[in-house]
C-alpha cells in the first residue's frame, strides 16, 4: 500500500481540531472529568458527543427582520396610533412651487421631514448599509449624499409637468367618499376661490335626454370623465387590433371613466377659506386604512389578455384591474352615453370603502327599453341568449360582457334578471 509520511502531520492536525471542537461543546462538569482522567479518549468523546446532542443549548426564536424600505401606515397609524399631523404638516412649505400660479393651493405636497422619523428611527437612519440606509428609499430616489432627490408625493396625481419621478406602489388607503352627499351639490356653479382657483362647471354627458329615465346629475362628469375617448375619430381601439379580429374582444377607447387622483377637485370646496367640513388638514376623514391582508375582491380582468393587447397605460391597467362587474363594458359604446348615470349606479348605497357596493346591478342592463335583458330570448336580449346557451352547454363562454367570469356558471342574480326583466319606466306626465 502506498504510504505518504507527509500526510501524517495533516491528519494529526485534523484530529486535534476535531477534538478541540468537541471540547468546546462540553459542559464544565464533563470537561473537568475528562481532564482529571487524563484527557479525552475516543470512546469518552463519543459518549460526550451523544449527551450533547440529547441536550443541545436552547436558543430563543429570532423575531422576523423588519424591512424598513417598506413604510407601513398600518404600523404607524393602526398599531402605534399616531395622528396624521404628527408626520404630515398642512400645508407643505413648497405648495406654491409644486403647482404654479393660479392653480396653486395649500396642500400636502411633500413627504414628512427627517425630524418626524428620527425620534423613533435614529438607529435605522445611521445604519451602516450600502449604498444607503434602507429606510431612506421610502422617500428618496437614490438616497445618496450627492443626490437627495425625493419621489413625487403620491397625492399629486394632477401634476404632470414635474421632473420628479413617481414611485409605483399600492396604496394602503381606501377613500371614504359619500356620493349621496355630493351628487346634488358638486355640479352647482361656485365662485372662484381666493387665489384664482377654478370652481366647478355645470356640465353633463347626456346628449339625448329622455322622459323615461331619472334626471342626469350634473356632478358626475366633474370627477368622472371619459378616459381616452374615441369621439369622432375613426380610431376605435386603444391599440391596433390584428386584421383577423372578427368578433373577438379588443379593448376600445372610451371604455373607462377617470377618478380623481389628487386633492385638486376636493379642495375646491373643502378649503380653509370655505370652512366646509372636513377641513383639508383632516386626512383621516377621507383616507381610511384598508384591512391589512384582507381578501381581494374578485374582478373580471385578465392580465395576460391586457398584455397581449399591448396595454401599457398605467391608468387604464389600474382601472381595468378593478372591474368587478363587466370587464368589457364601454361607457362610450352604443347608447351608453345617452343613459343617465343613475340608471345603472345606485348612488345611495355606494360606499367607496366597500368595493362590493360599487358593483352595478345586473337588472340595470335591462334598462327602460330592455336593452340587454328582455322578456324572452326572441325579443333580442343578449343576456337571455347567453343564459339559454349556458343552460344547454355548461362549456359555453359568455363573452358579451365578461372576460373571466364568462367561463363560470351564471350567478343567481343573472338568472333572476332574465326571469324578471327590469320593468319599463312609465313616461312622465
Amino acid at each position: 500500500m502506498y504510504n505518504d509520511e507527509r500526510a501524517e502531520p495533516q491528519m494529526s492536525g485534523r484530529v486535534a481540531f476535531l477534538v478541540m471542537g468537541i471540547l468546546l461543546l462540553m459542559t464544565p462538569d464533563l470537561l473537568a472529568n475528562a481532564v482529571v482522567n487524563g484527557g479525552a479518549r475516543a470512546g469518552e468523546l463519543t459518549v460526550i458527543s451523544q449527551q450533547f446532542q440529547k441536550n443541545p443549548k436552547r436558543t430563543t426564536a429570532q423575531k422576523p427582520r423588519i424591512d424598513y424600505s417598506r413604510f407601513s401606515h398600518h404600523t404607524h397609524v393602526g398599531q402605534q396610533k399616531l395622528a396624521c399631523d404628527s408626520c404630515h404638516k398642512f400645508p407643505s412649505k413648497d405648495w406654491k412651487a409644486v403647482r404654479k400660479a393660479d392653480v396653486a393651493f395649500p396642500d400636502v405636497t411633500e413627504f414628512p421631514g427627517h425630524g418626524s422619523c428620527l425620534e423613533c428611527h435614529r438607529q435605522q437612519f445611521f445604519a451602516r448599509e450600502r449604498p444607503a440606509p434602507a429606510i431612506c428609499s421610502n422617500c428618496h430616489v437614490k438616497a445618496s449624499p450627492r443626490d437627495t432627490t425625493r419621489f413625487l408625493f403620491p397625492s399629486l396625481g394632477d401634476v404632470s409637468d414635474s421632473v420628479k419621478q413617481k414611485r409605483e406602489g399600492v396604496t394602503e388607503f381606501a377613500i371614504n367618499f359619500p356620493h349621496d352627499k355630493h351628487v346634488d351639490v358638486v355640479g352647482r356653479n361656485v365662485p372662484l376661490q381666493p387665489g384664482g382657483r377654478t370652481g366647478f362647471l355645470s356640465v353633463s354627458l347626456r346628449q339625448k335626454p329622455t322622459e323615461t329615465e331619472p334626471p342626469e346629475p350634473k356632478s358626475c362628469p366633474v370627477c368622472h370623465q371619459t378616459l381616452q375617448p374615441q369621439g369622432k375619430s375613426d380610431e376605435e381601439y386603444v391599440t391596433k387590433p390584428p386584421k383577423n379580429i372578427g368578433d373577438a374582444f379588443w379593448l376600445k377607447k372610451g371604455t373607462f371613466k377617470t377618478i380623481p387622483n389628487s386633492h385638486a377637485v376636493c379642495f375646491t370646496c373643502h378649503n380653509t377659506d370655505a370652512g366646509i367640513a372636513p377641513a383639508p388638514s383632516e386626512c383621516g376623514a377621507c383616507h381610511k386604512l384598508a384591512l391589512a391582508g384582507g381578501s381581494k375582491l374578485k374582478t373580471d380582468f385578465d392580465p395576460k389578455l391586457a398584455q397581449s393587447i399591448g396595454i401599457t397605460d398605467k391608468t387604464i391597467l389600474k382601472t381595468w384591474s378593478r372591474r368587478i362587474s363587466s370587464g368589457t363594458f364601454r361607457h362610450e359604446g352604443g347608447e351608453h352615453p345617452n343613459i343617465s348615470c343613475l340608471s345603472c349606479h345606485n348612488v345611495p348605497t355606494m360606499n367607496t370603502v366597500d368595493m362590493k357596493t360599487l358593483a352595478v346591478p345586473v337588472r340595470s342592463c335591462g334598462g327602460a327599453e330592455g336593452c340587454h335583458v328582455t322578456a324572452t330570448t326572441d325579443d333580442g336580449g343578449i343576456m337571455n341568449y347567453e343564459i339559454d346557451q349556458k343552460k344547454k352547454n355548461a362549456a359555453f363562454v359568455c363573452t358579451k360582457c365578461h372576460l373571466t367570469f364568462g367561463w363560470e356558471p351564471p350567478s343567481e342574480n343573472h338568472i333572476e334578471a332574465v326571469s324578471m326583466p327590469a320593468p319599463r319606466a312609465k313616461p312622465r306626465s
